[in-house]
């Protein structure tokens, strides 16, 4: 049975593998388009809602005076109210004032604010230096999150024939480095990455659109950015920020629900390509360079 299961991944593989001999047809390239004469050396993904998925709508929802609540807020709240007593409406009151002050410092330059940070900032609001504490926030609040996360069968096969000719790196947009990481090693894809090249914003301090964060992961890969293509979900972060940073662009529109009317309003870069699916990007390799 172990044989037989062995034999069916590799026929699977090989279903996805590309290879650099030979360009096979593809309908996610527009009519027209000739190789680049810059060959792809490096495949960088986003995380959430291209390698994995993350089903919000599974999460578990709570109302409070009428306003949905953030799926971790009753536990968090809980759990600090054990310490000290504070009321929800305070607790609600004291992380909205920390997420204020967050968003200017922050948010608005692509900052990373790491949620071991954020826990942190709300219990000394509260008057408690626990950094412990801070910590047990943090996993309870990602606890929460990955129960929204969803593995896609197909896509270690995907990145097991990419890997045999290409250089694949990971550049999230994620608060919690030890949580991204545990979710590429739950949906069997974080061995089949490069180790040096998982950049997470948390760790390296800048989210995207932010050019430096791009830079650092082609860098950690080896490779120019130019011989990079970016594949990604998000049109400001992942099309207009790898595009801005010299890397190749493929819009993944898997998860997003109306594609034309987010092209539409989106004022950065267009992708290079548009693919539905990761099962697409051997042939989109294969055809562009």
């Amino acid at each position: 049975m172990a044989e037989k299961s062995a034999t069916t991944a590799q026929a699977v593989s090989d279903r996805f593998t590309f290879s650099p001999r030979r360009a096979r047809p593809s309908n996610t390239v527009s009519p027209g388009y000739t190789r680049d004469p810059v060959p792809i050396r490096a495949v960088v993904f986003d995380l959430f809602d291209t390698l994995v998925d993350l089903r919000w709508e599974r999460l578990p929802v709570t109302e409070h005076r009428g306003k949905k609540l953030p799926a971790s807020t009753p536990a968090l709240h809980e759990r600090v109210r054990s310490c000290c007593g504070v009321d929800l409406d305070a607790f609600l009151d004291t992380m909205m004032q920390g997420d204020r002050e967050f968003a200017e410092t922050h948010y608005r330059h692509d900052r990373e604010v790491p949620t071991e940070l954020r826990m942190g900032d709300v219990l000394r609001r509260l008057g408690i230096e626990d950094a412990a504490l801070a910590r047990e926030l943090t996993l309870l609040h990602m606890s929460v999150l990955r129960s929204g996360v969803e593995v896609v069968s197909h896509h270690g096969a995907v990145l097991d024939g990419l890997r045999r000719s290409l250089r694949l790196g990971l550049c999230s947009n994620f608060s919690h480095s030890e949580t991204a990481l545990a979710v590429l090693e739950q949906a069997g894809l974080r061995d089949r990455l490069d180790a040096r090249a998982l950049v997470v914003s948390d760790a390296f301090g800048l989210r995207k659109p932010r050019a430096e964060i791009f830079a650092e992961v082609v860098a950690r890969l080896g490779v120019a950015a130019g011989e990079t293509l970016h594949v990604g979900d998000s049109l400001r972060a992942d099309v207009g920020g790898a595009a801005n940073a010299g890397l190749r662009t493929a819009w993944i529109t898997r998860r997003v629900s109306d594609a034309a009317a987010a092209l539409a309003d989106h004022e950065g870069p267009r992708p290079d390509h548009v693919i539905g699916d990761l099962a697409e990007l051997p042939d989109l390799v294969a055809t562009i360079g």
